[in-house]
């Protein structure tokens, strides 16, 4: 069902930035964020992701997808049951934010662009990360160029670094990507421990791997990934024009069900080897698609967490 204009986050395409459109637009995100999520977390970031910490907390039963580092082999062998060991949070967190602003963004077939859902969704990181005086910052990559935001805290930073992050100059036609040297650039200078958010549509070669899990050894993983119904899908049929703004390669094709059956395995094959390797790298992903109602599956996605992460079911006293 596509998405209605109510749930469509902002606009912010190329030539509508003029300085009072670009502060409605993201005044409009703020309300929207604050609205659907205020209550979603209690005075507390462990509700999106479960740490970090140092801290030793209590023992649950091992869930699919919980990180296997974090197994109590004690409490596994005195139960029978594979149990992980929670770390409590430290009580100040600092948030990195990774995200990818190259071409394959640009694009979009409803009324926004994925990249419109990628700064929605670092407008809803932020705001479910920095209060209670963490800092967040963040890294934009665009395949032309890298731009830092160093990490405070504060609600007049939480602004200007998402306006910093919706006013990002477009790449140049013909720009790849460069997801790894986003990821690379919080290795150093060494952050400090916390949370690394990756967000991007993870379209292109894994070649990003390697870098994000040496990322995972120091800090607590997330993956937002941002998708349109043509990243993963033609349409039924008729003649198609394609353009790779990454290449600058642009084809027509008349769309065929044999071609559909083949886009289609291929898709799929590509999102199944990012989704593994997030796994290897242990990190969760919450998918978005501009065609859904992004900020219903931001509020799902942290409820379903808060649920398997701290329902006291299965709960073993620290020993």
């Amino acid at each position: 069902m596509p998405v209605s204009s109510s749930h469509a986050p902002p606009s912010f395409r190329a030539g509508e930035l003029t300085d009072p459109k670009l502060s409605a637009a993201l005044k409009t995100l703020e309300l929207t964020v604050r609205r659907r999520l205020d209550g979603v977390l209690h005075g507390d970031h462990q509700g999106l992701i479960p740490g970090p910490g140092s801290e030793p907390g209590e023992a649950r039963l091992y869930q699919p997808g919980d990180d296997v580092r974090q197994m109590d082999w004690s409490v596994t062998a005195r139960t029978t049951h594979p149990h992980v060991r929670q770390m409590i949070a430290d009580r100040e967190l600092e948030t990195w934010l990774v995200v990818d602003l190259s071409s394959s963004l640009d694009f979009g077939t409803g009324r926004v662009q994925k990249r419109d859902l990628a700064i929605a969704a670092a407008a809803a990181i932020t705001h479910l990360t920095s209060g209670g005086g963490n800092r967040i910052g963040a890294v934009v990559a665009t395949g032309q160029d890298l731009v830092r935001i160093p990490a405070r805290s504060g609600r007049l930073h939480a602004q200007t670094l998402l306006r910093a992050i919706a006013t990002t100059p477009h790449a140049r036609d013909g720009v790849r990507g460069d997801l790894k040297a986003g990821i690379e650039s919080l290795r150093r200078p060494q952050r400090k421990r916390g949370l690394a958010v990756v967000i991007s549509d993870f379209l292109g070669d894994v070649e990003w791997q390697r870098s994000l899990r040496a990322i995972s050894a120091r800090h607590d993983l997330l993956a937002v990934e941002v998708l349109d119904p043509l990243d993963v899908a033609l349409p039924d049929g008729g003649d198609v024009v394609l353009h790779d703004p990454e290449s600058g390669h642009t084809r027509e094709f008349s769309v065929t069900p044999t071609l559909r059956a083949d886009f289609a395995a291929a898709a799929a094959a590509q999102r199944g080897q990012v989704h593994q390797g997030l796994r290897s790298c242990g990190a969760p992903v919450l998918t978005l698609q501009t065609d859904r109602d992004w900020i219903a599956d931001v509020v799902r996605f942290v409820s379903t967490r808060r649920h398997s992460l701290g329902a006291p079911s299965g709960r073993v006293p620290r020993q």
